[in-house]
């Protein structure tokens, strides 16, 4: 493998790219593991014998165990990347830089000759196609290179070509498939969407695809916080429609991961766009009925919300959406409801509070974690409402707030504390 020239293997990791444009994945194989995929007469069982796969590695051609290609499937033997990376890092660094000596030239045409002008224009495109072709070999060994992807940007933004920003989103696509963090492949991915945000026909499509691709990547990278920061982004750009389908489309998602905070902190960001002021005002005034449609969407939110609580016990995550939820029920809703409305949804939450701090014997759920947040979370709504009603919680439910607080978390008494001494009740 080090007798092979690194140009060749750039050459030939170039063509397969080139080759087949629908290669939607990229990953690195150890050459133990290379010859048993490297060649279809061999099996992708593991071998029984070591020595058999190291004679046949050994009789393979260099550049053929470096790459494997199939199914749009593309495998990179680990023993390659420094030598086809140095090969990608100097071929695009020559072609940026004879670029940039071009640009510079057509900026200072004026007094310089017409013919080398001429000429050194005439170049431009061949040279813009070598830095788009180095750059992509760059990034799919290097994704963090963000002279590479500002290049790009470059390059692109001068074109009138909007296919070429769907290639850029295949690319980053690629990228992700092998490094799912990356947050200069995500920060691409954005600047397409803005780029043809007012250009494209079909963006309900392509914000669909976005959103899914970032739910497909969250799946297999749990935690993906720069996934779901990116599905949160593309809510700026959603319909109604679209936002309404979201929600319901993810909460099956969201109920199977409630571990997972940013999958409710998309939720928070979906609701929040439902009840963005100026329109929900708007609406209430002019399409009474349309504001009643998201009047109903919360409540079946709040449903939904209360059941996962009671299924899965002591999940924080589940609470503080419950807060958010119930904060913009009280700032958006409680005008739009008659005072028995009103204390029907306290009464709710009441129930929920009392259901929730029943500590049974039971070694396998946290139900101290639950009372726990359950009383912290009546505590916190008390301060939410005015006066007259945060009194008429306490006088129902303050011994039971007193009593869950000093037997599960005696430490968080102070809280208690402050909210009765804010009421004004010693």
């Amino acid at each position: 493998m080090n007798n092979t020239d690194p140009s060749s293997l750039l050459h030939k990791f170039q063509f397969i790219l080139d080759s087949d444009p629908l290669i939607d994945e990229v990953g690195f194989v150890h050459p133990s593991q290379f010859a048993a995929i490297s060649d279809s007469s061999i099996s992708l069982d593991p071998p029984s014998s070591d020595d058999n796969l190291k004679s046949k590695a050994s009789e393979a051609n260099p550049i053929d165990m470096a790459f494997w290609c199939r199914d749009h499937k593309l495998g990179i033997s680990t023993h390659v990347i420094h030598p086809l990376y140095n090969a990608a890092k100097h071929a695009f660094m020559f072609s940026l830089k004879q670029y940039r000596m071009v640009v510079d030239l057509h900026t200072n045409k004026v007094v310089l000759d017409t013919d080398n002008v001429s000429n050194a224009l005439s170049s431009l495109p061949a040279l813009e196609s070598e830095i788009m072709n180095h750059s992509r070999a760059l990034l799919l060994l290097s994704c963090d290179f963000g002279t590479a992807w500002n290049c790009r940007k470059e390059v692109i933004s001068k074109k009138e070509d909007i296919m070429l920003y769907f290639d850029e989103l295949k690319l980053s696509t690629l990228v992700l498939s092998y490094s799912p963090k990356s947050e200069r492949a995500w920060i691409h991915r954005r600047w397409v969407i803005k780029m043809i945000a007012g250009k494209c026909t079909d963006l309900h499509e392509v914000l669909k695809n976005e959103s899914e691709l970032a739910k497909r990547i969250a799946e297999k990278s749990k935690m993906n916080y720069r996934a779901w920061n990116h599905r949160c982004w593309l809510v700026s750009y959603m319909s109604e429609s679209q936002i309404i389908d979201e929600l319901i489309n993810n909460r099956d998602w969201a109920g199977l991961n409630v571990a997972d905070n940013s999958c409710f902190h998309y939720r928070t960001r979906l609701m929040t766009r439902t009840l963005d002021d100026s329109r929900y005002k708007q609406d209430a005034i002019e399409n009474p009925s349309h504001a009643t449609k998201f009047y109903q969407l919360w409540k079946e939110e709040l449903t939904w919300s209360e059941t996962l609580i009671k299924r899965y016990i002591g999940r924080e995550s589940l609470w503080l959406y419950r807060r958010f939820l119930s904060l913009c029920w009280i700032k958006h809703f409680a005008d739009r409801m008659c005072g028995d409305n009103v204390n029907l949804f306290l009464d709710s939450e009441l129930l929920l509070f009392r259901s929730s701090t029943t500590i049974p014997d039971n070694v396998f759920e946290d139900y101290e974690s639950q009372a726990m947040f359950a009383a912290t979370y009546v505590m916190w709504l008390i301060k939410q409402l005015d006066e007259f009603r945060g009194l008429e919680i306490q006088q129902k439910v303050g011994e039971e707030i007193e009593e869950v607080v000093s037997k599960v978390c005696p430490n968080k008494s102070f809280l208690w504390d402050l909210v009765r001494m804010k009421s004004g009740r010693q």
